[in-house]
């Protein structure tokens, strides 16, 4: 098959899913991987895609975690830190420990069971907030705890990510001294992300850095407004390309770093200062940061994303003896993640972070979901590194599917109850 012939079927299934989700008012991320896993089973799709969308989908990865990091406001999280930090913690060591003990009990391999933990530790932000969006609750109090808590949760998974892969594919021997020196790779590279962020992408770089030719001078502010802001999005795009670069020299993989990209550029450095005629200094917002939002975000959920999300779903070729071999696998991973994830995140509200029980509850129902990094999870330790076997790749699938339907089912049954409560205590 031609490889654009190859690209217009997965947008063809790309706009069904679309519809297929505003229909269902679920998230497109399910119908993606469905649209794919239908289309190679039925033979449209080629069951080994070829290097062009092998690449474009790995593109995808890197727009989808971009776009992530770039829709977090930095302020926001850390001013709301100190009350989410309980439900974070707590409503990701619940899921990971679970997931670890089921699948190490099924499979009995070290390797297999951390995977599995990582992809079934991250809350899936998006599909949350659209189902939260549905009921009218964006705006509430839990949704900034969910949110908080789900953004320090993928960052911490990412920062486990990035040590475990290496130990797990065996680039790095399974050792104390192994494992302090893949930690200290890591933390070395969020050390020089946060230097990035917090001295040289300032419009005045501060510290030493003021120092330096050019970049004392210069920050990223000056590129990203550039004549008017026409180049912001390149520049946008290029910063993220450069971390994740980095983050590859280090031994990770680019979607970390482009994740990172994201989080440590601000609106800020979007604003334009101008000087009128008059000499007075005015300082407005130019349409910069909108637009390249906007592109970003297309690019990233409607276009190129998708594909990721396609070409990972036609990875499922049915059979229906490793259907049935898996599906109590499957079973046994979504009911223990289910009573676990809702039970700690709620517990951790409660205890840590004051909410009352109605809003405990609601934010365990919101951190059920499994989305965008549980499947960049899969895509690095199945298709990348093959670390994951098929059956434990297929369980993944599964759990994660019926744990993201219950987000929006469970929310919705719920949401009655927090209402009456919180009418109560007006």
């Amino acid at each position: 098959m031609h490889p654009l012939a190859h690209l217009a079927l997965i947008w063809a299934g790309v706009f069904a899913a679309a519809v297929a989700a505003k229909k269902t008012r679920l998230t497109p991320v399910l119908f993606y991987l469905f649209i794919g896993f239908l289309l190679v089973n039925v033979g449209v799709l080629p069951k080994q895609s070829g290097p062009f969308i092998r690449e474009f989908a790995e593109l995808g990865i890197i727009f989808i975690m971009f776009a992530l990091g770039f829709d977090e406001s930095t302020d926001n999280f850390i001013s709301s830190l100190k009350k989410s930090w309980g439900i974070a913690l707590f409503g990701a060591l619940g899921p990971f420990a679970v997931a670890y003990v089921i699948t190490d009990t099924i499979w009995n391999d070290p390797n297999i069971s951390l995977m599995c933990a990582l992809a079934m530790t991250a809350t899936a932000v998006s599909l949350t907030m659209v189902s939260l969006r549905g009921e009218g609750l964006q705006h509430s109090v839990v949704a900034t705890r969910i949110m908080t808590s789900a953004v320090i949760d993928n960052i911490g998974a990412l920062v486990a990510l990035a040590i475990m892969v290496p130990l797990a594919v065996g680039q790095e021997s399974f050792s104390m001294a192994s494992l302090v020196i893949t930690g200290g790779k890591a933390a070395l590279f969020f050390v020089l992300v946060t230097i990035i962020g917090a001295w040289i992408f300032p419009h005045k770089p501060s510290g030493w850095f003021r120092h330096v030719p050019i970049i004392g001078r210069f920050g990223v502010k000056h590129m990203l407004t550039f004549d008017h802001g026409r180049y912001a999005t390149l520049v946008i795009l290029l910063v993220a390309l450069v971390v994740g670069l980095l983050a590859s020299y280090f031994g990770f993989h680019p979607a970390i770093g482009a994740y990172m990209a994201g989080l440590i550029v601000k609106e800020e450095y979007f604003h334009i200062d101008d000087k009128k005629e008059t000499g007075v200094y005015v300082g407005r917002v130019e349409s910069a940061y909108e637009e390249t939002k906007i592109i970003i975000d297309n690019a990233a959920f409607l276009w190129i994303g998708p594909v990721f999300f396609v070409d990972l779903g036609a990875k499922l070729l049915f059979d229906w003896e490793l259907m049935l071999r898996i599906l109590p696998y499957a079973a046994a991973l979504t009911i223990g993640l289910f009573l676990v994830q809702v039970s700690t995140a709620g517990l951790a509200a409660k205890y840590t972070g004051g909410m009352t029980w109605h809003q405990s509850l609601m934010i365990g129902f919101g951190m059920l979901g499994r989305a965008e990094l549980a499947f960049v999870v899969m895509d690095i330790a199945y298709v990348q590194h093959q670390i994951l076997h098929v059956d434990a790749f297929f369980t993944l699938m599964i759990t994660a599917f019926f744990l993201n339907v219950a987000v929006p089912l469970t929310i919705r049954w719920w949401r009655p109850y927090y209402n009456a409560a919180a009418a109560r205590s007006i």
